[in-house]
């Protein structure tokens, strides 16, 4: 199938071709004629395959074609709103609305939380047909009375299962309840939980869906390792492979942002060049990070997993787990970053003693284990005493003072050790 098949303009079909696009993405073949048919969709699919665009063009479609017939360009009300769980998607998402929408006479912008409102507040008192936002700061302008829903005939709720780890859901609720029940919504998410599907009876109409890839599948051209290491000399292994294998791009997860924090200051005293995405840090913060890895000016992005939530970076070679994520699907949503259009990539866990559990959870969803590696040196050290690993969100420290400064650990038997591994 090809663009041109999709029911989409001429003017559109230009665009999609400046840009480089021949050939539609799964998702985009299935979801566009639904969309530009007028259908509520519930759609599956990850960051990396073309879902934006999914939902962009067919939008831009049919609100171009109504603005041709009569529309006028002095009220600009909201008609396609487009709400998004963090900032760097929201921000991501209004690059393509902007990309797609050149010659369409649509006016577009964003609002997300951590920056000034002011100049928000100025671009939306001047009008907007295509508004992209994120659940928290949409409501600060609803509350000040600078923006109105009353109008909106398109909703996109993007990532829908990331809305729901992150709380958004009584705030999507109050945002919903001020648009007009004959709407068109259209829900995506990485996954199709129990949960998904009851939001979706909640906002949706009779919904068509679209699942366009086996349900935890991984790309062919992605190669997982695992590496046993001890919680505390974690750092120092992930210094060695960088340096071992030349490692260029680095994207590094870790679960809080305390631990985000400290891990980049470590790397950059240790002669690795490094910057941060987390929560604490602001939006400009953020984006200088992100341009900087994406630059090739720094050779490691650390992030959390809400911070990274939508970053979409060309090429990326290598993806490091520094610690598992306590919830498994988040692992799929992580290693997702790299080998993307059919290039090849790593992903790399760096799994301690205490991490057992969290290691068999993630396996049991892959439905195969992950090839384990060992570097000698590294290998955790089995004379340590085993204790009652923490369990709580709280999260375990690391340090790099010395050996003792290290976590609980729980059951060393599951993994490699020293002794165990000649």
């Amino acid at each position: 199938m090809t663009f041109d098949e999709l029911g989409l303009s001429a003017d559109l079909l230009a665009t999609v071709a400046r840009e480089g696009y021949t050939e539609p993405t799964p998702v985009q073949s299935s979801a566009i004629p639904l969309i530009l048919a007028g259908r509520d969709v519930l759609a599956a699919a990850q960051t990396g395959t073309g879902k934006t665009a999914a939902f962009v063009l067919p939008a831009l479609e049919r609100l171009r074609g109504q603005a041709n017939n009569g529309f006028s360009p002095a009220r600009h009300p909201v008609r396609f709103l487009i709400l998004t769980p963090t900032r760097e998607l929201a921000v991501q998402v209004s690059e393509a609305v902007k990309t797609y929408s050149r010659g369409i006479p649509l006016r577009s912008t964003v609002v997300y939380g951590g920056t000034r409102i002011d100049p928000e507040i100025k671009i939306l008192w001047r009008g907007v047909e295509i508004l992209v936002a994120t659940p928290g700061r949409l409501l600060d302008h609803i509350g000040q009375r600078t923006v109105n829903l009353s109008q909106v005939e398109i909703l996109v709720l993007d990532e829908g299962d990331r809305m729901l780890d992150m709380g958004f859901i009584p705030d999507v609720r109050k945002i919903v309840a001020l648009m007009p029940a004959q709407r068109q919504t259209l829900l995506f998410s990485a996954t199709f939980s129990d949960e998904i599907r009851r939001l979706a009876g909640e906002f949706l109409r009779n919904p068509e869906t679209v699942e366009v890839a086996a349900r935890n599948s991984i790309a062919d051209n992605l190669t997982q390792v695992l590496y046993p290491v001890d919680q505390d000399r974690k750092a120092d292994l992930l210094i060695h492979l960088i340096r071992r294998d030349s490692m260029d791009q680095v994207l590094v997860f870790t679960r809080s942002k305390l631990g985000a924090s400290r891990l980049a200051s470590y790397l950059d005293r240790r002669g690795v060049s490094c910057s941060a995405i987390h929560g604490d840090r602001s939006q400009a913060e953020r984006t200088r990070a992100l341009e900087a890895f994406r630059g090739h000016f720094v050779k490691v992005l650390v992030a959390t997993d809400v911070a990274s939530r939508g970053l979409d970076i060309a090429d990326l070679p290598y993806v490091v787990n520094f610690e598992l994520p306590y919830e498994p699907q988040d692992y799929i949503h992580r290693i997702g970053r790299t080998a993307r259009a059919g290039l090849s990539g790593t992903a790399i866990s760096l799994v301690s003693p205490e991490e057992v559990e969290e290691l068999r959870a993630v396996q049991r969803l892959l439905r195969k284990s992950i090839p384990c590696e060992v570097v000698e040196e590294y290998l955790p050290d089995p004379s340590r005493e085993p204790v009652a690993a923490e369990r709580s969100r709280g999260g375990r420290s690391w340090s790099h003072s010395g050996r003792s400064a290290g976590p609980s650990y729980g059951n060393r038997s599951q993994l490699p050790t020293a002794a165990g591994s000649r």
